[in-house]
């Protein structure tokens, strides 16, 4: 299993594109630039789901379900949406097939074509607030805090899988707002609710910061994300948070009336994350022996595989195994019992490892005399010996104490390779021998970024929440400068 994996070091591409075939997450489709998510990787999809489902719900929003299918002409309402999104749109004009004159194939009709073509979703902002044009009358209806858990579509012409596909799962939320200020509010709430789920559930530390206007979101006045760096030291944008203003409330004419019975264009945000999360955790994780999964996030936390010779030997293990499942059940762990008796033991310790169980349990007839059992770490591949006794009550701490792990490794990743420049030699050198994140001065003009993009590939990630002030010069124009950003490569 592991002998099919190439190392990082090698060809860190090919590495990444070997776990998820070898550990069963996805596969490439019989369409070109999609994917199908396997039952593992989509289990681990539903554990991101389902606490950010909780998250949303904690902070006041509720799901819904808009159309697939965009009207083109909503997407022309607003300039800068439609400029941003054009080039990655699949476009319906046609509703109906029929077969060819000679009977051997399936034809488009061409009587069939649609009065106006339909988009296929590259995001919802525009059916979306082309039905809060109905739904928004006085200040009474507002706040409006919904969120869509949804497919869309944007086509790419290269693509991986999990990371740039042509469809892809995500989630949308989509508020609105009396006020700039509860909008605003909004759009910081759902960048900490993304913060705090990169970092506690999936181990990812991250840095919150604001997109500069090339790399804004289309149609937004701010976009704030979340940024997070691969073990090949390039960036990855986890999650983005988007203050909207009033540019689709004027675009589809939503207003409100105040207390004052005064009209009024509503606020807007929305905020989304998709499943290239899953391929954020492979890169940010894993090892040259397959996945390494946070127990958060994992489908299965805790393995157990019993060691035998004789089925008497399987029986007495067994019964004693399924006494600790139930009791790690009882408290909510994630615990599979390998029953397999046409595996060896050594193969399925391979096969969890590959697949980034958190912690594997081996029992056989001596762990059952001496009332103890073997667990072996998947991170730091340590073992210890426990008690059954303690088991039930230790796992659980273990388990935290990997999370926390996991996460510590990650951010001391991080942090080495975090540089601070202030020439554009230096960058240029630091960019191509050690690669990571650059701190470095910019003066502030797109110019100046679209030229250090030329040149060497690298984008200004996010301009940090949390910068300081710092006069300094800008490494390209030598211009002033008041604080540094963050450059990287990135995917």
């Amino acid at each position: 299993m592991a002998d099919k994996i190439t190392s990082r070091e090698k060809d860190y591409s090919e590495w990444y594109n070997d776990i998820v075939k070898q550990a069963g997450l996805a596969e490439h489709s019989a369409v070109k630039g999609c994917m199908v998510i396997k039952p593992y990787g989509y289990a681990i999809w539903e554990h991101m789901q389902a606490e950010l489902d909780k998250k949303f719900k904690e902070t006041g929003h509720v799901n819904a379900y808009f159309p697939l299918f965009v009207p083109k002409s909503f997407l022309s309402k607003e300039a800068s949406h439609v400029e941003g999104f054009a080039k990655e749109c699949a476009v319906v004009t046609h509703y109906r097939l029929k077969m060819s004159d000679d009977g051997k194939e399936v034809i488009v009709d061409p009587d069939a074509k649609l009065e106006e073509e339909l988009i296929i979703r590259p995001t919802s902002e525009t059916i979306i607030w082309n039905t809060y044009r109905n739904w928004i009358q006085s200040y009474r209806d507002l706040p409006l805090l919904i969120n869509q858990w949804a497919n869309v579509v944007r086509w790419e012409m290269r693509t991986r899988l999990f990371l740039r596909t042509t469809e892809f799962l995500w989630q949308e939320g989509h508020t609105a707002h009396a006020t700039s200020e509860e909008a605003l509010a909004e759009t910081n709430q759902m960048l900490e609710v993304y913060a705090e789920f990169a970092e506690k559930f999936l181990a990812i530390p991250v840095i919150k910061g604001i997109k500069t206007a090339n790399e804004r979101f289309a149609g937004a006045v701010e976009t704030y994300c979340i940024e997070a760096m691969m073990q090949d030291g390039k960036a990855l944008q986890a999650g983005t948070s988007h203050f909207l203003g009033q540019n689709f409330a004027k675009a589809f004419d939503v207003k409100y009336l105040d207390k004052s019975n005064k009209a009024e264009f509503v606020w807007a945000t929305s905020w989304g994350v998709s499943t290239r999360l899953v391929g954020a955790l492979i890169m940010a994780h894993s090892d040259d022996e397959g996945l390494v999964l946070p127990p958060a996030v994992a489908p299965v936390q805790v393995v157990i595989v019993p060691i035998y010779r004789k089925p008497e030997e399987l029986e007495a293990i067994s019964e004693k195994i399924a006494s600790l499942m139930k009791g790690l059940k009882a408290i909510g762990i994630r615990v599979k019992f390998d029953s397999d008796d046409n595996k060896k033991p050594g193969w399925k310790f391979a096969e969890h490892e590959l697949k980034g169980v958190p912690l594997r349990i081996a029992i056989g007839p001596r762990d059952l005399e001496n009332g103890t059992a073997e667990i072996a770490f998947r991170d730091t591949k340590a073992k210890q010996t426990i008690t059954f006794d303690e088991l039930i009550n230790e796992i659980p701490k273990l388990l935290d104490q990997i999370q926390e792990g996991i996460y510590m490794k990650a951010l001391r990743f991080r942090e080495e390779n975090s540089h601070y420049v202030d020439s554009w030699e230096d960058f240029k050198k630091v960019l191509d021998e050690k690669s990571g994140f650059i701190y470095a001065h910019w003066d502030g003009t797109s110019e100046t970024e679209t030229k250090i993009k030329e040149e060497t590939k690298a984008t200004i990630r996010c301009i940090p929440l949390d910068a300081k002030q710092e006069d300094g010069k800008c490494i390209y124009s030598g211009k002033p400068s008041t604080q540094r950003v963050i450059f990287a490569r990135a995917y």
